[in-house]
């Protein structure tokens, strides 16, 4: 237990010094500023990697239930941690699209992200929680959660529809029955008081979009992760981790996504693979006793569709320059 409250609170004063030092005041970030912080958050994320070798090598903390040695310990925490930030891109594309639909001016858009992360982690305890529980009650249990990924893999290859509608979403709806929703406020504030009636801004409402977004996609990265590992620190370190980084890279992929559009295509190929090796665990034990093999095999598919992408945007920039 010991661990687990340093790690809430080493997770609390990272965010107090992002939101009242760093970002105390809105402003636009820039893409170098959001390069810097997504260098600085990769660098603390692979540290920890460090400290969780030590952790388990050691049998710290009474935490190495499963006796995992450190070297094993510290490969299950890099791959999910990859697999975590890999399957945030596409949740990135969709906060592009949420703050476009509600005109959030970016003065205002890391300040909306800062609160998304806080309900993120909250959400994320709880479903990794349930989703262990799950594991532990049922043994078939794995077969539901790769089903549930080669469903995503599959549902990723359909065309996200940019004219959606958010103001008809769930969450939206019960935003609106607790207070109502002045949709021209544009000051940054969640919530603003007219003639002593408290009225719910566009900000709130993305946040709560954002929020229910997260969910959904946890549905997907939750399972992902038991793939790797069922120890339950080592699964929410690396998610949470994975979340805090991805305010920075949002800020920096936001405007490039159209880029990188074989990152999609490699994702696909990442929820397949982890949707087959919980399908076929009792077969692919290799992969338990190896577990260095799932972090190259998820990193040559990120890889493959980075350089896919820049083969594609070169071919294109050449024959535009024809």
């Amino acid at each position: 237990m010991t661990v687990w409250i340093i790690f809430f609170l080493l997770i609390t004063f990272f965010l107090a010094l992002d939101l009242g030092v760093f970002h105390k005041k809105d402003a636009v970030v820039t893409i170098k500023e959001s390069l810097i912080w997504t260098a600085i958050w990769v660098t603390i994320a692979l540290l920890f990697g460090i400290a969780i070798y030590f952790i388990y090598e050691n049998q710290l903390f009474g935490l190495n239930t499963h006796g995992i040695n450190g070297i094993n310990a510290m490969t299950e925490y890099y791959t999910g941690y990859v697999l975590e930030e890999s399957l945030s891109m596409d949740n990135i594309f969709v906060i592009a699209m949420i703050f476009k639909f509600f005109k959030i001016h970016p003065l205002y858009q890391h300040r909306v992200l800062f609160w998304g992360i806080i309900g993120a982690v909250v959400f994320r305890l709880v479903m990794i929680l349930l989703g262990q529980a799950f594991i532990e009650q049922f043994s078939w249990s794995m077969y539901v959660f790769g089903g549930i990924l080669i469903w995503s893999a599959l549902k990723m290859l359909k065309k996200e529809d940019e004219n959606s509608d958010f103001k008809d979403t769930m969450g939206v709806k019960l935003l609106s029955k607790i207070y109502p929703i002045d949709w021209t406020i544009q000051n940054g504030h969640f919530i603003e008081k007219i003639d002593g009636k408290k009225i719910a801004t566009p900000l709130l409402a993305t946040l709560i979009v954002i929020e229910f977004t997260d969910v959904l996609f946890a549905v997907d990265s939750i399972p992902a992760i038991f793939s790797i590992t069922t120890d339950p620190f080592i699964i929410f370190s690396s998610n949470i981790f994975a979340i805090l980084g991805l305010r920075s890279l949002y800020f920096f992929l936001s405007g490039m996504m159209d880029k990188f559009e074989y990152i999609k295509t490699s994702l696909v190929f990442v929820l397949l693979f982890v949707g087959s090796k919980m399908i076929f665990h009792d077969y692919l034990e290799f992969l338990s006793e190896h577990t260095w093999i799932s972090l190259v095999v998820i990193l040559v598919f990120l890889s493959g569709g980075v350089v896919a992408s820049i083969i594609s945007n070169r071919r294109k920039e050449k024959k535009s320059s024809c």
